[in-house]
């Protein structure tokens, strides 16, 4: 797959077909809904539910294992049953799952919140981004335009709700969690009514395919398993600003009152400047070379940190290497997640979009509940506080080269 150049003219999201921006608002409600609890989860756990270090981490690796490790079995029901009940039903279980959270205070109660909410996202969100992957591809072909800028407005709706949530989150938190969670039951509450009027029984040239047939051509694809390897330690890192980056707000500035601000940080950059940066990326990288080098800022990212901790600065100044940190985290992943996905639909079998979609998450949430307990347990160590930035360092530069070669 080479570089994709932007057609003549500004390019405008008003262009695009009324589903297309349906399933883009989608992703932006989504995770509006989403942010308004997560950013606070590892506290909560951590404070009120008094959990240790490395069950805190692990619980937020089970999280991402539940959501994304079961993104194969979301892709596989959309592809079989359409994309409609599928995104119903995980709405449906995201309510009760956050309705739960809020009230659960023992290790199991949580950990089945946890489940279900993580669920819910294995269903709805895969069958969201393959849709929005199958009519890019289609707006491409049909002349409208890159079918990067199409995810790449993707991208930015959901950073948009990201940059929003946090700060409904740290409002409400001044309440108490529970209401947290309420708050993030009543958006999901609003877009199971919403879909259940806008979105359509049936979307015109998709297919049903059998979920039987489909899972051993996918582990035969090395190529593609190359991606999701590498697209694993791409959300390993990102996973971090949930469980070393509050770590360190903490360690700086002696609570976690700015965390909700680097939050909405990360999330205004991707408002402002994805576009622009997927533009300029279309016109000179691959995909491949673009996900290496998303790969590479976000180890400078870490190394940022690493540098800055023997001197183990706190106050504003604390903050400088935690800020600069998520400035080249979220530059890696403006980098990283519009190429990934555009590189999906080359390498899927035909008519099993859903399911090479939901199976790069999938492999992504095996490497993620693995790395996340580590990463908890190598926090809680009595290393040398810059050892475990740098060896969170070396994950995303050594990815690199596990990208497939060609195109």
């Amino acid at each position: 797959m080479t570089a994709l150049a932007p057609p003549p003219g500004r390019w405008r999201a008003s262009r695009l077909p009324a589903l297309l921006r349906l399933l883009i608002l989608t992703q932006l409600a989504f995770n509006l809904g989403f942010f308004a609890v997560l950013p606070f989860l590892a506290e909560h756990l951590g404070g009120t539910v008094g959990l240790a270090g490395w069950t805190v981490g692990f619980v937020l690796g089970l999280r991402t294992f539940s959501q994304q490790g079961l993104f194969v079995v979301g892709g596989a029901l959309a592809d079989r049953y359409g994309v409609r009940p599928v995104v119903l039903t995980g709405c449906a279980l995201r309510v009760a799952g956050f309705a739960w959270l809020g009230h659960a205070e023992q290790v199991g109660s949580v950990v089945g919140a946890v489940l279900l909410i993580g669920f819910a996202a294995a269903l709805f969100s895969p069958a969201v981004e393959s849709e929005v992957a199958r009519q890019a591809v289609a707006w491409e072909e049909a002349g409208g335009g890159p079918r990067t800028r199409v995810l790449a407005w993707f991208t930015v709706a959901g950073q948009a709700g990201a940059f929003v949530g946090p700060l409904l989150g740290a409002l409400l938190l001044s309440v108490d969690f529970r209401v947290v969670c309420l708050a993030g039951a009543g958006v999901f509450v609003l877009v199971l009514a919403g879909h259940a009027w806008l979105l359509p029984q049936h979307i015109p040239g998709r297919t049903r395919v059998h979920v039987r047939g489909g899972l051993g051509p996918l582990l035969r694809n090395r190529r593609f398993l190359a991606l999701c390897c590498a697209y694993g330690a791409y959300l390993l890192a990102y996973n971090q600003l949930y469980l070393a980056l509050p770590a360190e707000v903490e360690r700086a500035a002696g609570s976690q009152a700015p965390l909700a601000w680097l939050f909405a940080l990360s999330s205004l950059l991707v408002v402002t400047a994805q576009l622009p940066v997927t533009r300029w990326v279309g016109e000179r990288l691959t995909p491949r070379r673009s996900t290496a080098a998303g790969l590479a800022v976000i180890a400078a990212g870490f190394a940022v940190v690493a540098g800055a901790l023997p001197a183990r600065p706190t106050g504003t100044a604390g903050l400088l290497p935690a800020a600069g940190f998520v400035v080249l985290l979220t530059l890696g992943q403006m980098l990283v997640a519009p190429a990934a996905r555009a590189w999906v639909p080359d390498l899927a079998e035909t008519g099993r979009l859903g399911l090479y979609t939901g199976a790069l998450s999938s492999v992504s949430g095996l490497i993620v509940l693995a790395g996340s307990a580590a990463t908890g347990t190598l926090l809680d160590t009595d290393l040398p506080p810059a050892v475990p930035w740098l060896l969170l360092a070396a994950v995303p530069a050594a990815a690199i080269a596990l990208l497939p070669r060609r195109g």
